[in-house]
Order: C-alpha cells, then sequence, then structure tokens
C-alpha cells in the first residue's frame, strides 16, 4: 500500500473504496473555510467541510473580527465620519503595506471589489453598527465599528495613499468579536446545505494522474477516503505551532515566546507543497507588544539598547513591534514622561528598567554610555517643539516633546514580555484562489485560502489589523467559487 502523507499525494488508484463523495472539499472551518463554503455552495456545488477540532473557529475565531475595507470612494461608515477613500489610494496602501512581499493582482483586486465584499457579509448576517472611534486602538472595548488599523496616517505610508480609517469591526461589546463572525458565517455555510464532518483531521491529498481529486482525513483514528470531483481547498492556517517549520523557514520567530493561533501546525501549506505547489514568504511574520494600551503610550519614543531611535513611533503598533525585534540587544525601551505615563498593561509584562528626573539621568539607571540616550531626546524634542520629526517623519498631534519630567525608560524584553506572533507566509496562489506551482501554473484540483497561502497580510512589517480577515474572507470566497467552476 502507498504511504499516508502529508508530503507526497495519494494515488485514487490505490483507494479501494471511497468514504465519501462529494463536488468541493474544504479542510478547515475557520473564516476562509466557511466562505469558501458559502460561495461554493451558492455557485452550485456539492461542498463537504472537514474540520480537524470540534467545530468551527480556527484562528479567525481567536480574532478580533475586524476586517480591512475601503475603496470605491468609501464604505457607507467611512462616508459617514468624512473620510473619502478611493480605489486608488486603497490598492496604493495595500501595496505599500506588503512591502517587497506585496501581490499587486491581488492587492488591485480587493481593492476593486472591497464593497462589494463588504455588501456580502452583510448580506451572510454580519452586523456593523456604523460609527467612528477616532483615536489609537488595538480593538474596540464596545461595539464601535470603524477604526484606523495601520499606518496609513504615518510615514512613509501616508505619503503614498491618502490615508483613510478602514478597519471594519463586527458589532460586539468587547474584544473577541471573531467568535461571533464565525457563527455567523458557520450558519450562513450550514444553511446553504454544506455537510461539516468535525474531528477530521487532513492527512494527505489524492492525486489521479495530474489532478487532486480528494483527500485522505483521519477520523477515529481510521483513514476515510474523501473523493472531490471538482476540487479540494485548503483552509488550514499558518504554521506557528510548528517548530520544525519555524526553525527552517522563519527562524527570528524564535526570539519570541507568545505564538497565537488554534492548530496552526503548517499541515495545508506542507499538503499543497506534497502536491507541487509553491510556498513563498515563508519568512515572514507578524509580531505585536500591546504598548499602545494605555493609549497615551503611543506619544513615547522607542529607543534601541544602544540608545537610539528606530521608527517613527505613530504608526501601526504592529509595525512599531516588528521593527524592534530587529533591533540588537534582545530588548527596545519605550520613553515616556510624566505627562503620558500610565502604568501597563500586566498582560504586557512591561518593566520600568530606568526613570530619573533627566533623561541624562534615565540614561545612566540604563547603565548606557554618555550622551547616547540622552542626545537622542535632546535631538528628539528641539525638532518635536518645531512640530517635525526630520530623521523619521512622525506626525503631530502623536509628535509631542517628552520634556515633562519626571521620565520612565520601559523595557519591553523580546523573551519575557508579551510579544505575540504568526507566520504569514505559505502557498502562492492565483487572484482566483488557485495553488501555483514553481512555474507559476495552477495545481490541477488544488485551491488555498487564508494563512495557509501568502496572502494580503504579507509583509511583518507593514501588516495592518483586519488584513488577515480581509484576506481569508474574500479569497475563501474566490477559492470556494473557482473550486465549484
Amino acid at each position: 500500500m502507498p504511504e499516508i502523507s502529508l508530503h507526497k499525494p495519494y494515488p485514487a488508484s490505490a483507494v479501494t473504496e471511497w468514504d465519501y463523495t462529494t463536488e468541493v472539499a474544504v479542510i478547515g472551518f475557520g473564516a476562509a473555510g466557511a466562505c469558501a463554503a458559502i460561495e461554493a455552495a451558492d455557485a452550485g456545488a456539492q461542498v463537504m467541510l472537514f474540520e480537524r477540532n470540534s467545530g468551527s473557529g480556527g484562528a479567525s475565531g481567536l480574532s478580533g473580527g475586524e476586517i480591512y475595507i475601503g475603496g470605491g470612494g468609501g464604505t457607507d461608515v467611512q462616508r459617514a465620519a468624512g473620510f473619502e477613500d478611493s480605489t486608488e489610494d486603497f490598492a496604493a496602501y495595500l501595496k505599500a503595506a506588503g512591502g517587497p512581499c506585496a501581490d499587486e493582482a491581488k492587492c488591485d483586486l480587493y481593492a476593486a471589489e472591497a464593497l462589494n465584499h463588504f455588501a456580502w457579509l452583510k448580506a451572510q448576517g454580519v452586523p456593523y453598527r456604523g460609527n467612528y472611534l477616532p483615536g489609537k486602538h488595538i480593538e474596540p472595548t464596545d461595539d464601535s465599528t470603524l477604526i484606523w488599523s495601520g499606518s496609513e496616517a504615518a510615514a512613509p505610508f501616508c505619503d503614498l495613499a491618502k490615508p483613510a480609517p478602514r478597519g471594519h469591526v463586527i458589532q460586539h461589546m468587547g474584544w473577541g468579536g471573531g467568535r461571533p463572525l464565525v457563527d455567523i458565517l458557520e450558519a450562513s455555510a450550514r444553511a446553504k446545505g454544506v455537510e461539516v464532518v468535525a474531528d477530521a483531521r487532513a492527512v494527505a491529498l489524492i492525486r489521479d494522474d495530474e489532478r487532486i481529486v480528494g483527500v485522505v482525513v483521519r477520523i477515529d483514528n481510521q483513514n476515510r477516503f474523501v473523493r472531490a470531483s471538482k476540487g479540494v481547498v485548503l483552509a488550514t492556517g499558518g504554521f506557528v505551532f510548528n517548530e520544525e517549520m519555524r526553525r527552517k523557514h522563519c527562524p527570528d520567530t524564535f526570539k519570541l515566546n507568545d505564538p497565537i493561533g488554534d492548530k496552526d501546525d503548517g499541515a495545508g501549506i506542507l499538503l499543497g507543497m506534497g502536491a507541487g505547489g509553491d510556498a513563498i514568504h515563508m519568512d515572514q511574520f507578524f509580531t505585536t507588544c500591546p504598548w499602545t494600551m494605555p493609549e497615551s503610550h503611543a506619544y513615547g519614543v522607542f529607543v534601541n539598547a544602544q540608545g537610539q531611535r528606530f521608527i517613527n513611533e505613530d504608526c501601526y503598533h504592529g509595525r512599531v513591534s516588528r521593527c524592534a525585534v530587529d533591533q540588537p540587544g534582545g530588548k527596545v525601551y519605550l520613553l515616556l514622561d510624566n505627562a503620558h505615563f500610565v502604568q501597563p498593561m500586566d498582560f504586557a509584562r512591561m518593566s520600568i528598567a530606568g526613570t530619573g528626573d533627566t533623561w541624562e539621568e534615565v540614561e545612566g539607571e540604563l547603565e548606557l554610555p554618555k550622551g547616547t540616550l540622552s542626545a537622542t531626546m535632546a535631538v528628539y524634542n528641539d525638532h518635536a517643539r518645531e512640530g517635525r520629526d526630520p530623521l523619521f517623519g512622525k506626525r503631530p498631534p502623536i509628535l509631542t516633546p517628552l520634556d515633562q519630567g519626571p521620565f520612565v525608560a520601559l523595557e519591553l524584553n523580546f523573551q519575557t514580555s508579551y510579544f505575540s506572533f504568526f507566520t504569514l507566509g505559505g502557498l502562492r496562489t492565483s487572484t482566483r484562489g488557485e495553488v501555483l506551482d514553481r512555474a507559476g501554473q495552477p495545481v490541477s484540483g488544488l485551491f488555498a485560502a487564508g494563512r495557509c497561502t501568502s496572502g494580503l497580510p504579507a509583509w511583518g512589517h507593514g501588516y495592518s489589523s483586519g488584513m488577515s480577515l480581509a484576506d481569508c474572507t474574500f479569497f475563501g470566497r474566490q477559492a470556494g467559487r473557482a473550486a465549484a467552476g
């Protein structure tokens, strides 16, 4: 008998009996899998969805339920708040946020279709209150809709695209809107006749000649063979919990100790690679330490272990954190004055490393060479009083002098502070969700969406909140429709 493996498709000729027969098989019941199943069912296909857990969720169910939406002149929520958002600006921002990893075709397509996608989400039953919450927030603590969720208003992004807030959050009191979002998508999928099989872990794809025609799933310790006549959609998440894959592809994540996800062990990526798919940007990851809680800390200044600034602190908290992890010395310091210091959240695990009535005293407490941190702050404050930051382009109102003593340096240590992280690299896919091989050609019968692919949130230094759910819901739909077709 051939081996059943993530790394090599099982030959269809060796299947003696099919345990399940369907047209489209979706693997993974997070938001990407749910949207793929909904769209495939709407296209008239028979759909079965297999989930290794006992119910839906995935990383989407652990999220804040925020989706990055704009373009077309703006959503109804953006326009009501006085923001115009052209498709061109939206696409330009997505490409800038994708940096050297940006898939321009995906950026252009999503920017053109995002308003239609927003209408589609509402049609599935996703509720939005419709109001705008100004300020710098990680997630709304109430049921507000629209927030600034990226680096839109910060350099260099604000010079490349007209800024607008684009984070659209499901109407839900408090944090954790991802769970009700997935619940709504699950209800829609089930109402459309999608058959869900839980506690079923995908262990191999099945190939007939050059086409993927099914999947082997393990249920109750038995291998079950699933025939999928039209296609298989992988929606299995990233690989943050696969230490072997991280060592091989994304070793910088071992600086950090707080992975976030569900069963993100890279299984779908391995299945796709085994079938001939190309995995790209596998070194990319997102990380953040929640230093902007309380919000006043956004007015602080970051320096590395040498006392030097490295970022404009008004950009997205994840971009700041990702750039921080690039710094030498295993830690960075957040500098604050008495006007902006509030005790940080306990779960951030940020400690006070130094205090003083002058920046020179703080420099001494941190045991930095004389004239390092103090000179950094002298240059910063001199320019901040003039309303400019010639080194990094930080903008008012977050650009403000830190000159009201006493002063404090908070330590963010990569090993001990709460730097949550997840992987961003994955299978290369077309805008239709087809898994592509190294020559850029589709692997016949195989589709993928969400974090097992390299999608809109492709570059850790340019991530914006809501991009993952935008990517997995929209391109999940694309993959489902293509598989059904």
